[in-house]
């Protein structure tokens, strides 16, 4: 996958800043922080229905979808904590290129993903700013939750 440099708008948590030995939830956006002010979301579910929703500046994708309890099944099953790869997103080329580049953390569950494209990302990497009003977020057919081994398959 390949992805333009320049300065990252909305840098995340990595593991390596957990000293304590404690789970850190990865999907937590520390720029810009979590404010009033709304984004304009759509997302295409499983169905192909389009989903038009309001989600505060600074919340990732994951958030939006479980605060707003959105009809997407399966959507975020580890919680942003990097464990699975439910909260795969399709985006358009252009908002790809605005989100700076994957983590390794991400990138390793991204490889596991059901219908991975040159611009996928997991909900819970995907910070919403000023400059993500309008976009588009489409969810794959079908999911692989890579934290059951028993899981072979997509879960549609």
């Amino acid at each position: 996958m390949s992805n333009s440099e320049g300065a990252r708008s909305n840098p995340l948590r990595t593991a390596s800043e957990a000293s304590d030995g404690n789970t850190v939830l990865l999907s937590t956006c520390v720029q810009p922080p979590r404010s009033e002010e709304k984004v304009t979301v759509y997302f295409i579910n499983r169905d192909g229905q389009k989903i038009t929703t309001l989600g505060a500046k600074g919340d990732s994708l994951l958030d939006l979808v479980v605060n707003q309890n959105l009809d997407i099944n399966g959507f975020g099953a580890c919680e942003g904590t990097l464990a699975c790869s439910t909260c795969h997103v399709i985006l358009d080329q252009k908002v790809y290129d605005q989100l700076g580049p994957i983590t390794d953390e991400e990138n390793d569950m991204l490889d596991l993903a059901f219908g991975l494209t040159d611009t996928s990302r997991l909900g819970c990497q995907v910070c919403l700013s000023r400059d993500l009003e309008g976009i588009t977020v489409r969810v794959p057919d079908g999911v692989n939750d890579m934290r059951r081994s028993d899981d072979a398959g997509p879960t549609l």
